[in-house]
């Protein structure tokens, strides 16, 4: 379970001013925000509007000396607060349910916050780290676009003890320099080869080629099939014969290359898709499992925050607020998981939090409600 997130946000620097207007503290701000995204609300006046009927509650944690915050004091301080020192708070957090990585697969990839391009600028472009098995979101790091997110995953990675996890990216993030800092971190990584790296993906599609065709190629393999509303056939490739891959040398830990095809059969219409791979890891098994579970990352992060709260279409967006607010959302989402008792599905448990005090507390506070 998560632990009370109230003692790790203690140390945050309050960004305002000491004036006789700073009227509201902000541990309490965070506090009000936090309960009411948990609770399903998506925006300031919402939030607000919660905390306005929810103040009795409230006042059993707070000591709110001038009432319920303004949604507008609520968007200004959560913009002027530090993204950076907030997700810092945030990663010590999930590290106390957390301690350690070994074992787990992290999956990095980025998002991008459609609604905050609404004040004039570009949208907001989120790079996370996500633990696929524990299905925790881990941290985040905000980048001007998703062509800067080469810049803002070493800074990510820098964040996390990544000791005998594996770390998987899609092709943005297949870089020498990030398969250096995961092998420096003795962790494991798989790396989507795309066109961004012509040579090397010619060279990786040549050589699993001639082995495939090879009875003597000695190339392992795994198939699976998904049987539904479609059917789609999953072949892995993975070779460790890679002796004449002439970039072999440039890439820290590789140890082989891999390939994963889907054959999908949607009502009668047959597609064939390839994908290719270099990665530290030489057990077929691990490879196999890594390439499926990175996509966890999109079904059970990004496709949920946009679903089940409203991300995409979130306007937040006044200096840090948007990026503040996502992190919101992502303590929310951990929370909604990792601390409800129950088996119902996500929309249940907000809609249970926003109306069940005593279950709001069991999931901000885990098993120790105060």
């Amino acid at each position: 379970m998560l632990p009370d997130p109230r003692p790790f946000f203690i140390s945050l620097v309050d960004p305002r001013r000491e004036t006789k207007n700073k009227l509201h503290v902000l541990g309490e701000i965070i506090f009000i925000v936090l309960s009411a995204v948990l609770s399903g609300i998506e925006d300031w006046v919402g939030i607000q509007e919660f905390a306005e009927i929810k103040e009795e509650w409230l006042r059993k944690y707070l000591s709110l000396p001038n009432g319920i915050p303004s949604h507008d004091t609520l968007s200004d301080v959560m913009g002027r607060l530090s993204p950076k020192l907030f997700n810092a708070c945030f990663l010590n957090w999930v590290e106390a349910a957390l301690p350690s990585l070994a074992g787990e697969h992290i999956a990095i990839d980025g998002k991008t916050l459609r609604g905050s391009s609404q004040h004039g600028c570009g949208a907001i472009h989120l790079v996370s780290a996500f633990a696929c098995h524990a299905r925790l979101v881990l941290a985040q790091q905000a980048v001007d676009g998703k062509s800067n997110e080469i810049t803002a995953i070493p800074d990510l990675l820098s964040l996390l003890d990544l000791e005998r996890a594996t770390v998987s990216l899609d092709a943005m993030g297949c870089q020498k320099e990030i398969a250096q800092q995961i092998i420096e971190a003795h962790a494991d990584y798989v790396l989507a080869v795309k066109e961004n790296h012509p040579k090397l993906h010619k060279q990786i599609q040549q050589h699993l080629d001639s082995l495939d065709h090879d009875d003597d190629g000695g190339l392992t393999q795994k198939e699976t099939i998904d049987l539904g509303r479609r059917t789609e056939i999953r072949r892995y490739i993975l070779s460790d014969q890679i002796e004449n891959l002439s970039q072999k040398g440039a890439w820290a830990g590789l140890a082989a290359v891999g390939m994963v095809e889907s054959i999908r059969d949607v009502q009668g219409a047959v597609s064939v898709e390839r994908r290719y791979f270099v990665t530290s890891l030489t057990d077929l098994e691990r490879f196999a499992a890594a390439v499926r579970t990175h996509w966890g990352i999109e079904n059970s992060e990004h496709w949920v925050l946009d679903v089940q709260f409203g991300e995409d279409r979130n306007r937040a967006g006044k200096d840090h607020s948007a990026e503040n607010l996502a992190l919101i959302r992502r303590m929310s989402l951990n929370l909604l998981r990792q601390n409800a008792k129950d088996k119902k599905s996500l929309r249940l448990r907000k809609t249970r939090a926003a109306l069940d005090d005593r279950y709001r507390e069991e999931l901000l506070f885990g098993g120790s409600v105060t």
